[in-house]
């Protein structure tokens, strides 16, 4: 069966998001499988773990693999291990990017560099990914050094949640930025997962 399916590979921040959107959509013929978040700590293991896992699709029978990864500082490597095996990836070099839209997120970044970014995933695991992540937990001291030359952080929300618009705003105040919130919805990742499910010959993604 995986012969008549699209396989799309993606980072598992990202997982909650497309599942999700599959789910929705109805698009059966749509699979994901999904890497660690955390490997967005050790990058340069993600070129060479995608590549295993395209090669395992291939060998199992997928005709269409795609990837949803930005280049998540592998500082290229991601996108020449893709040409190497053929594989198309998303624009830009992470997800802040395509859930607020290219040229969206080089606007956010002309208007001040020194911005934090959260998205949904980032929110709702901010103590865990970030707090405790960066050991702000155990040496409060390092909050300054870790974002004391950061202005501001901007939510790039992909749901209507006040809970996680909550958590968002708290960590703009305990980071000690301005907060600011922007809806994005999946932005770009939609117009990804759409023609990846026009490849297929599926219905459009809902007005």
């Amino acid at each position: 069966m995986s012969e008549q399916k699209t396989l799309v590979l993606a980072c598992g921040a990202l997982a909650r998001e497309i599942v999700d959107a599959i789910g929705l959509n109805g698009w059966t013929h749509l699979q994901v499988r999904c890497l660690p978040a955390i490997w967005h700590n050790t990058p340069q293991r993600i070129p060479e773990a995608l590549r295993e896992k395209i090669r395992k699709a291939r060998a199992e029978g997928y005709r269409d693999i795609l990837v949803a990864y930005g280049d998540c500082g592998t500082g290229g490597q991601l996108d020449a291990m893709l040409a190497e095996e053929g594989v198309e990836r998303i624009a830009g070099d992470h997800c802040y990017a395509f859930y607020a839209g290219l040229d969206s997120f080089a606007e956010l970044q002309e208007q001040d560099p020194a911005t934090f970014y959260l998205t949904d995933y980032l929110a709702r695991h901010f103590e865990r990914l970030v707090v405790r992540g960066l050991g702000l937990d155990r040496h409060p001291d390092m909050l300054g050094l870790c974002f004391g030359n950061y202005n501001r952080l901007v939510y790039l929300a992909q749901t209507h949640d006040p809970a996680l618009q909550h958590r968002a705003k708290a960590a703009a105040e305990r980071l000690g930025l301005a907060y600011e919130y922007r809806y994005c919805g999946l932005g770009e990742l939609a117009d990804f997962l759409q023609q990846a499910a026009r490849q297929e010959g599926a219905e459009p993604w809902p007005a």
